[in-house]
């Protein structure tokens, strides 16, 4: 189990980290305070591999394993953003990867209201 410094991040994964991207963000043109709030509250790092999470808040896809990455942070805002989602709208991820796309959007919904689908069996779990 994590414990909350896990979460809430230290060193290159702090809060301070985070506000960076989230400006780098905002002055690439992303506008959606909602988005950067997500960007900034879903930990980033806990969908690396450990010996990555000092680069999770870089705006740089990084490898995930299978020869799959997970999305820029900027490309994760910029999607997201684009969806202009309602707390009612129902999404389907397919290709989920890390799971990183889903917790942004999963926290821009209802409860239950997002469904992810990986089918390389190792990002699966």
């Amino acid at each position: 189990m994590r414990n909350n410094d896990d979460i809430r991040g230290i060193g290159m994964t702090s809060a301070r980290t985070r506000d960076r991207l989230v400006q780098r963000l905002w002055d690439h043109g992303i506008r959606s305070t909602d988005v950067l709030e997500q960007i900034r509250n879903v930990p980033r790092h806990l969908f690396v591999d450990e010996a990555l999470a000092s680069r999770a808040y870089e705006d740089t896809a990084l490898p995930i394993g299978e020869g799959q990455t997970i999305s820029q942070p900027y490309i994760v805002a910029l999607i997201t953003e684009a969806l202009r989602l309602q707390p009612t709208d129902r999404v389907l991820e397919v290709g989920a990867g890390s799971g990183y796309q889903a917790a942004i959007l999963a926290e821009m919904v209802s409860e239950g209201n997002v469904v992810a689908v990986e089918l390389i069996k190792n990002l699966a779990q």
